[in-house]
């Protein structure tokens, strides 16, 4: 599924237009970001947890060249699935 048919099933879900289904869409996004951005986490209860990890240095290699490169540290993205998602999928 795209942003696009996301958009398409939360407007009928909600009853509502594409248009306004693909901003509330977009500011719910904007908000995850944005407490990401500050280094929080997000729950939403049922569906799981957003969250800021750490990926440390490292040595890695170029796979044209062979040749060793340094990996600076990141922050990274990351998802933690809830029981409910979960126990949807299974």
């Amino acid at each position: 599924m795209n942003k696009a048919e996301l958009i398409e099933s939360i407007a009928k879900a909600s009853d509502c237009s594409k248009a306004s289904a693909g901003r509330a869409l977009d500011a719910t996004l904007r908000a995850i970001t944005a407490a990401l951005k500050k280094g929080e986490s997000v729950s939403i209860v049922g569906f799981g947890s957003f969250y800021v990890g750490k990926r440390t240095a490292r040595t890695g290699r170029n796979p044209r060249t062979g040749a060793s490169i340094k990996i600076k540290a990141a922050k990274v993205p990351k998802f933690r699935s809830g029981k409910g998602l979960k126990d949807e999928i299974n």
